[in-house]
């Protein structure tokens, strides 16, 4: 899949293209007696084997779980992967959906149980808290296949597709869950696609938050690859948050923002003469660094074949530049979790050890061993040793003349340079030449212990890296992971968090190593293939100050653009493919080229001001005052006479984006804010008096401020509409709702459905369980304006409210049955009206 160096550059699609599903085999048919028919025909058919010589000599040898307990871990890790998910708890139907979680699965599937297995077909994860994350004892395979599980399946699809769940690896979800994030936070997910972990830290800031009001922390989410940053915006996108940055940049070379002077051209772009922060730092970072994912093997065993213990040496020095840049972008009394989904400790405590002797006492491991109890967890190890070209390695001192530049002091449990004296006027030049030579490309061998280099004095670490966490596949019938959490003291020594020469020359290795690197799927593989990838042919150069870094990036960044896509400003609103930072190349070869911001092929982010518009929607919706709309709309268009989306920021995100103009636009944004307000194309909507709706995403924050246009309806009327889109107002079971529907202004409105079971005429208090959905209302007729599968899940949740709460009262109280028998006819009756009229 690698390209030469003539040939193009390697793109995700060649991963995604090549990529087989390695589970999928066809079941063999035991009446068969002709063997090629048990495979699909294919006679060079084999089963895959999961294992791996090479795989097993190094893990046996690193000691990563006792040998009692060997084959007990290769038998799991040679399992399919159960499937894992977690319950957005900012949700609407959080609680709804845990509840049938409990009351209905865990029944309905136990008949699928196998023997052998787990007692429960699906459970909780007992160290997750409020019960949000669960698992189940089904592969991915499984759930598709199996006919029993195919109603599991689709509820699985489509909360997922709303928003209400993501399904993610167990644990992936446990990262997050160590940085102890609160509201106000100011936090960095250095290397966020596909987007779960930064999902789940936007779910904890917003947990606390009270209808038509926001956090006053933030996420910043990042990632090398702008591809990636497409999926990681499509999975954040279900969020609707005004809360989340996403930017494009190498994370080990992430702007600082730090601002000297005032901006001159503050005045021109509509902020503050002095933006309200001055450098752009953060009370967390989550660093879960590119890495060779043999923690995956589970769900991608195609790494079986392709494991090579030099990734892990390939990717230590990269790993250990984006930890240090974390540190140096963290607050002084800020905590930064580390984590990668590999087994290695090359890419595990080595880089942590290397952490702690780069920043002193600055930096401190802690112990978290009182965090998440319930969660199975192993001490990381003190001492390792690190394989080159087929021979163990115990220190530094035992690597081989020509192999200095390849393997560091940084990777041995001392880190102390212990390496044969050489002649610095010349051993380096030849280090180099040999390094660039033929035995560039040997391939490791493995050979016996009798050959391998061991030296007799085994290093041991002097940090505690005991405090490190390794999670291992039967422990808990999961995937692997390590995890570091670190707490910063004081401000880092002169001239850390940028690059020594020796990681620059080991890290411009990599690019070409990485095209060889198993192919992983899109959860856990830290941003690797498609990040690193997809840049064979940039090289990572010898860090200088973080002035530099930010000028060469300014200077020399080229994004190539998602040919397949649509620039933010086109497209419709349920139509829309998630690359909010993309310009379409085809549509603007031989036209007048589009507005371009600082950086290249990414729309500019604006300031928008046009107050004509602005007072246009304040007036058509009666939006009361106290909203703060002044400084935070912002638009991805610089001809403000052509904006189509208008999106709405919150205060934080506002002090960042005032703060990135002061300073030049260092941060290459792919997309920001909530989108609020969108322009109505269709011919109908030039004769409403206002050309912008209101957005799905942005109406449950604006919707307590919302004083016109606006409707309550019943559960008979409100099912009514979502399960035939488009009512004539004569036809409603409610002719007074109807009446009133029929008295607003051409245009959107906003229904919301009643509280006690009943429509009214008075506005209600907008609480967490209240449900609205934006509507056209037309010359006749009231038409919904959501997706599909947004009145799929609003009516199949309202169906299910309306059975729960006529239940409960049957069950309390018997006299209730005759309003529970009027409900029951008014939706007949609703259903013949529409049925009459079909």
């Amino acid at each position: 899949m690698g390209r030469g160096r003539g040939g193009s550059r390697t793109q995700r699609r060649h991963f995604r293209q090549n990529r087989e599903n390695v589970w999928k085999r066809t079941k063999p048919d035991p009446s068969s007696e002709n063997p090629t028919e048990n495979n699909g025909g294919d006679p060079s058919w084999q089963p895959f084997a999961t294992q791996s010589l090479a795989f097993e000599e190094y893990y046996k040898e690193q000691g990563i779980v006792a040998p009692e307990e060997w084959d007990l871990f290769m038998e799991f890790l040679r399992k399919p992967l159960p499937a894992a998910f977690r319950i957005n708890s900012s949700s609407l139907f959080c609680s709804d959906i845990r509840t049938q979680l409990e009351s209905d699965f865990m029944i309905s599937l136990q008949s699928e149980v196998s023997e052998g297995g787990e007692p429960q077909p699906i459970r909780p994860l007992a160290w997750y808290p409020e019960n949000l994350a669960w698992h189940s004892n089904f592969s991915r395979m499984q759930l598709r296949k199996n006919q029993t599980l195919e109603r599991f399946h689709e509820f699985l699809k489509l909360e997922n597709e709303i928003g209400n769940i993501t399904r993610q690896e167990a644990v992936s979800m446990v990262p997050p869950l160590f940085l102890d994030v609160r509201p106000e936070h100011f936090i960095l997910d250095m290397c966020a696609a596909p987007g779960s972990k930064t999902f789940q830290l936007l779910e904890i800031i917003h947990r606390s938050t009270k209808p038509g009001l926001l956090p006053d922390g933030l996420v910043v989410a990042n990632d090398l690859d702008v591809q990636r940053c497409n999926l990681l915006i499509h999975q954040t996108k279900r969020m609707c948050t005004a809360n989340l940055i996403v930017t494009n940049h190498e994370a080990q070379h992430f702007p600082g923002c730090r601002s000297n002077k005032k901006s001159s051209s503050a005045p021109e772009i509509g902020i503050e003469l002095e933006p309200p922060i001055s450098q752009l730092l953060f009370d967390r970072v989550l660093c879960d660094v590119p890495c060779s994912g043999d923690g995956t093997l589970r769900k991608a065993p195609d790494i079986w074949r392709k494991w090579h213990s030099g990734h892990g040496n390939g990717l230590h020095a990269l790993q250990v530049q984006i930890a240090m840049r974390g540190l140096s972008l963290l607050k002084v009394g800020g905590r930064m979790v580390y984590s990668t989904c590999s087994m290695n400790p090359v890419e595990n405590e080595a880089v942590v050890g290397e952490i702690l002797r780069k920043c002193g006492g600055s930096v401190e491991l802690i112990d978290v061993s009182s965090e998440l109890p319930q969660l199975v967890r192993r001490p990381g190890l003190k001492r390792w040793k690190v394989r080159d070209k087929g021979k163990w390695l115990a220190s530094s001192k035992d690597v081989g003349k020509y192999r200095t530049n390849a393997i560091g002091p940084g990777m041995f449990p001392s880190g102390r340079n212990l390496a044969r004296s050489m002649d610095h006027s010349g051993s380096m030049e030849q280090d180099e030449k040999h390094e660039n030579g033929e035995d560039e490309n040997v391939v490791e061998v493995l050979q016996s212990s009798e050959d391998a280099v061991i030296s007799d004095d085994e290093e041991v670490s002097p940090f505690p890296l005991e405090r490190c966490m390794r999670i291992v596949p039967h422990d808990q019938n999961g995937g692997a992971f390590f995890i570091a959490v670190l707490h910063k003291h004081s401000p880092l020594p002169a001239n850390q968090g940028t690059a020594n020469h020796l990681e620059g020359a080991l890290c411009s290795t990599i690019n070409e190593q990485i095209v060889n690197l198993p192919t992983l799927d899109t959860e856990n593989t830290n941003g690797l293939l498609a990040s690193l990838a997809d840049d064979t042919d940039e090289t990572i150069t010898e860090a200088a100050s973080e002035a530099e870094l930010i000028e060469g990036e300014q200077d020399g960044v080229t994004l190539e653009l998602d040919t397949s896509g649509k620039s933010e400003e086109n497209g419709s609103e349920a139509n829309q493919v998630p690359d909010d930072g993309e310009a379409d190349p085809k549509k603007t070869r031989g036209k007048r080229k589009q507005l371009q911001g600082k950086w290249k092929g990414v729309d500019p982010v604006v300031f928008f001001k046009d107050e004509a518009v602005i007072n246009a929607i304040k007036t058509f919706y009666g939006i009361d005052e106290s909203f703060p709309f002044n400084g935070h709309l912002v638009t991805r268009n610089s001809d403000t006479n052509h904006v189509k989306r208008i999106y709405y920021v919150s205060k934080p995100v506002k002090d960042v984006l005032e703060l990135n103009f002061s300073v030049g636009e260092q941060l290459k944004i792919t997309s920001i804010g909530l989108k609020m307000f969108e322009r109505q194309t269709a011919s109908v909507a030039s004769c409403a008096p206002c050309a912008f709706r209101i957005s799905s995403e942005g109406l449950p924050l604006i919707l307590p401020y919302i004083t016109k246009q606006i409707l309550y309806a019943s559960p008979v009327d409100f099912k009514h509409i979502l399960q035939y889109k488009s009512i004539k107002f004569s036809d409603f079971v409610d002719a007074e709702f109807g009446a009133k529907a029929s008295g607003l202004m051409l245009g959107c409105c906003v229904l919301v459905l009643g509280k006690d079971g009943k429509s009214t005429l008075d506005p209600i208090q907008v609480d967490e369980s209240t449900i609205a959905i934006g509507c056209w209302k037309g010359k006749n007729s009231l038409s919904v304006m959501v997706t599909a599968l947004d009145c799929q899940e609003l009516l199949e949740r309202l169906l299910m409210r309306i059975e729960t709460r006529n239940g409960n009262l049957v069950s309390k109280d018997e006299a209730s049955d005759g309003k529970v028998d009027v409900d029951m006819k008014d939706m007949e009756k609703a259903s013949t009206i529409v049925a009459t009229e079909g």
